[in-house]
């Protein structure tokens, strides 16, 4: 068996449109687009307020754990501010990366990684400046095996379908996956939704009544 390599045409997606998701906290992206969150099961690996934020666009590995092949493959791909997303079905038993894979990422300028299975080395992971990881399990057990898989392929990520080019969004409060045809229908309305979340600070701040700013009776 042989690790199955897709090389999909991306659809385009700009700068500008890029740059304006980064802002949007994934809390406001999943009010919007239920649908999009990733399963809370998969977390950042980091402390809750030391985790660099994701906004990147996913290069897909399926794994057929405990056989990490398709990582291999795949780290050639993956270029600056991309995102390294493992598809390893939940398997907790063996990691599917660690601190010499995850550090050659770093090296190349991905954003970072996300693994539906385990990882390891999270020390040295974690410490990765600018290096976002988000993982369901560690263990310090490594893979066995390097001859299946697929690359660029459509995943299932916590629950979600995560296809190539997607856009993976994380913060501390969790990981959403937006497909690149609904971001230029979603941005106006989600920065409306974050514009509005900060009045709602600014009133609270200055002692309007809850009642008032929330239309309660």
């Amino acid at each position: 068996m042989t690790v199955q390599l897709a090389q999909p045409s991306l659809p385009f997606l700009s700068d500008d449109l890029l740059d304006r998701w980064r802002k949007i906290p994934v809390a406001v992206a999943v009010d919007l687009a239920p649908a999009c969150q990733i399963s809370p099961d998969i977390r950042a690996l980091r402390p809750k307020g030391q985790h660099p934020q994701l906004c990147a666009r996913a290069v897909t590995v399926h794994c057929e754990a405990p056989d990490f092949g398709a990582v291999l493959k795949a780290l050639g791909l993956v270029g600056p501010g991309q995102d390294l997303v493992i598809d390893a079905g939940g398997h907790p038993g063996n990691a599917m990366i660690g601190d010499v894979l995850g550090g050659f990422l770093h090296g190349r300028g991905a954003a970072g990684l996300v693994c539906d299975g385990a990882i390891r080395d999270t020390g040295t992971i974690a410490g990765l400046e600018g290096f976002s990881v988000y993982t369901r399990h560690v263990n310090p057990r490594g893979p066995v095996g390097a001859a299946s898989g697929r690359v660029n392929r459509l995943v299932t990520i916590g629950g979600r379908a995560v296809n190539p080019g997607d856009l993976i969004l994380g913060d501390d409060g969790g990981l959403a996956v937006l497909p690149v045809d609904r971001l230029a229908t979603l941005i106006d309305t989600a920065e409306a939704k974050f514009r509005l979340e900060a009045d709602w600070t600014q009133q609270l701040a200055s002692g309007t009544p809850v009642e008032s700013i929330f239309g309660l009776d």
